[in-house]
């Protein structure tokens, strides 16, 4: 039975995780995992190119070694593990969820805050701080996402949760009870 991306990315990431953890690496590999995923973030297709089944062995080696370079030891070795086994384009889903758990351990949380307008950098940490201890975290990380869709107010996307403060969200309930 083949897994789903999902599966495989949660399985690497995890066991990448336990091993810096192991290895006392967590911020290092954190780090690396960064760096990495710029990578992919400037060639979108690499994980696709390395996974391609039409490129020849050889071909797919060169790229690999070039990629493999800029990395040492547990990061290296968990790279030619992931290209051995053909996952490279699953890459980002491992990176995703060794963040994850490096977040839980650290007590960090990142997502993603939506608005009608751009936040200013005040309000953009007041409603870090916010989330933060809403969720029961140190610290909150947020990213800014303008949808003029939701009216006003904001809708927050952490950990699995959505927090729905939107002003459209809050007329949606007024006009289901209306209606009733």
């Amino acid at each position: 039975m083949k897994l789903d991306k999902y599966t495989v990315g949660k399985r690497y990431g995890k066991a990448l995780f336990d091993l810096a953890m192991e290895e006392q690496q967590l911020e290092d590999i954190y780090q690396q995992l960064l760096s990495l995923r710029e990578v992919y973030e400037e060639l979108p297709d690499l994980g696709n190119i390395l996974s391609d089944t039409r490129l020849e062995p050889y071909e797919k080696r060169e790229i690999m070694d070039k990629l493999v370079s800029h990395y040492q030891g547990t990061m290296k070795n968990f790279l030619e593990v992931v290209f051995n086994y053909s996952r490279m384009d699953d890459l980002l889903l491992m990176i995703d969820e060794y963040e994850y758990r490096y977040g839980e351990h650290q007590g960090l949380i990142s997502g993603v805050a939506t608005t009608a307008i751009p936040l200013s950098e005040e309000q953009k940490a007041q409603l870090e701080e916010k989330i933060a201890q809403f969720l029961g975290y140190k610290k909150a990380t947020l990213s800014n996402k303008v949808d003029p869709s939701i009216i006003g107010g904001v809708v927050v996307e952490a950990n699995h949760q959505v927090i729905d403060g939107s002003i459209g969200k809050q007329l949606e309930k007024i006009t289901r009870l209306i209606k009733k």
